[in-house]
């Protein structure tokens, strides 16, 4: 099955799944083209037995296929591009050119880090690419956990988008359920058990990622903020310390001695005193 793909990226790729596909400006074909050169029924592909052909409908343009101009009834192949007025398509067929790309240059990527096909990595082309067990999916995977149509992948102007399909089991990028987001490089996209990397360039003038805090994370400190050891003392040898408390009962010993000798000379004098007191009361009596 063919896919129709803009090399404009103006819109997503078209599945040509119908009989007839009618291209003109006219609003009654199925590929409406409002471009200068187009005529209003340009040209129409018509699907027959498998093939898909492609027919000029006396375009006043022309249509061109691989840059030559078809006459009657063209087989339409893989990898053909077709060019009609101003307006350029390519023909691929996803199952069987999954690396085919239209621009030389490919700048986003898809990895798979887990999941079915571990390690693949999918190219982007500009344009959507769809994502499911469908076989008509780009990337197609067989997990039952995912959807037919499970989310669809687009990339235009170097900004990859993802928008889930209306999944069963939701689209996840950095573990946030998503109905659509835009995606960086280094995003993870989970789809079931299946997970993708995302890998691109880095676009001037988007935020950086800031990296939240691990609470568990092991913190380092310099040794010179380390609070300094308290010194241990020393045994052996060399002689002890001396405990504090011990080296202070001697001092408060002698103080009380030095107390009660002040003590007993007050006493001493004291009495002395009341003893002359005593005998010279004495005296006075006697001579009288």
């Amino acid at each position: 099955m063919l896919k129709l793909h803009f090399k404009d990226s103006r819109q997503a790729p078209i599945w040509l799944v119908e009989e007839r596909f009618a291209i003109g400006q006219d609003r009654r074909n199925q590929l409406v083209l409002g471009d200068p050169g187009i005529s209003a029924f340009h040209a129409e592909i018509l699907l027959q037995d498998g093939r898909h052909y492609l027919r000029d409908c006396d375009s006043a343009g022309g249509t061109f296929v691989n840059d030559e101009r078809i006459s009657g009834q063209y087989q339409l192949r893989s990898r053909d591009r077709v060019r009609l007025g101003n307006v350029e398509l390519l023909l691929l067929e996803p199952s069987k050119t999954p690396n085919v790309r239209p621009d030389a240059t490919v700048r986003w990527f898809l990895q798979v880090t887990s999941g079915e096909q571990v390690g693949k990595k999918f190219h982007l082309q500009p344009g959507g690419i769809g994502f499911g067990r469908s076989p008509k999916s780009e990337l197609c995977f067989s997990d039952p956990e995912l959807s037919r149509r499970h989310c669809e992948f687009f990339l235009k102007d170097d900004v990859l988008e993802v928008k889930d399909l209306a999944s069963a089991n939701g689209v996840y990028v950095n573990h946030k359920k998503v109905a659509t987001a835009e995606l960086r490089p280094g995003d993870e996209v989970r789809m079931g058990s299946v997970t993708l990397l995302v890998i691109g360039p880095q676009i001037d003038g988007r935020p950086a990622v800031e990296e939240e805090e691990d609470s568990d994370a092991t913190q380092f400190v310099r040794a010179i903020d380390l609070p300094k050891p308290v010194e241990k003392p020393q045994t052996g040898r060399g002689g002890a310390t001396a405990n504090p408390l011990r080296a202070a009962a001697p001092a408060v010993a002698v103080a009380a001695a030095a107390d009660e000798g002040n003590a007993l000379k007050r006493v001493i004098l004291i009495g002395s005193a009341v003893l002359l007191a005593v005998v010279g009361a004495a005296l006075v009596l006697l001579r009288h």
